[in-house]
């Protein structure tokens, strides 16, 4: 279903109210470093985070770097993470993607978009969120699910294609916005505009929501 989009002004107000209503966004991820968050990454696909916040840092507290891992067979990492879906190619995944920091980047997380994608697990997605999140050099914005979903039913965009939907956002939100967006996002998403049964009367901005409208509730 595609719906008129917000305007400028509007879209100034939509921000400013999910801004008052989370205050500080954060990762649901939890981490120490950027190799930290890429694990986390990697797991996260189709894993819930409170999953990966348990799984992850028994990896990573016994193997702490890149080269600790890369030394480990897809095996070894696959008993760690069997508890989290698609342990086989997760622990694969990350002993690739731990041999390439290694070879090609001294061990270290690269700091762009361009060689991050080219890491086994890591999708542009990911990738913003590391840049974002663990290296303060925001180039775009994370879209997942959540932002998805919301960004149509709002009214940001009436794309499926999430490289457009980035695009759109990027347009229409400010740049010192981009690192929190996401988690805005996410978090509305899991608490008030949940996918099969939204809250629609406790959201703060359901009176600019172009679905909540669509439905005739205003």
């Amino acid at each position: 279903m595609r719906y008129k989009l917000l305007n400028n002004s509007e879209i100034d107000e939509v921000l400013r109210l999910l801004k008052k209503e989370y205050p500080n966004p954060k990762c649901g991820l939890d981490y120490n470093t950027p190799f930290e968050l890429l694990v986390s990454l990697i797991l996260a696909a189709q894993c819930t985070d409170i999953r990966v916040n348990k799984v992850r840092p028994i990896l990573t507290n016994k193997y702490p770097n890149p080269k600790d891992i890369s030394k480990l067979s897809y095996n070894d990492v696959y008993n760690i993470v069997k508890s989290c879906s698609f342990p086989n190619n997760k622990a694969r995944h990350i002993v690739n993607a731990s041999k390439m920091l290694v070879e090609k980047y001294d061990s270290k997380v690269p700091s762009s978009m361009e060689e991050l994608i080219k890491i086994p697990g890591i999708g542009r997605k990911s990738a913003n969120i590391i840049l974002s999140d663990a290296l303060n050099t925001p180039v775009g914005i994370a879209v997942d699910t959540h932002v998805t979903r919301l960004s149509q039913k709002i009214g940001f965009t009436n794309s499926k294609d999430v490289i457009i939907i980035e695009k759109d956002l990027m347009k229409k939100i400010p740049k010192a916005l981009w690192p929190s967006i996401n988690h805005i996002l996410v978090e509305h998403g899991k608490n008030v505009c949940i996918a099969r049964r939204p809250k629609c009367n406790d959201c703060v901005i359901n009176r600019y929501c172009r679905e909540y409208k669509k439905r005739g509730s205003v």
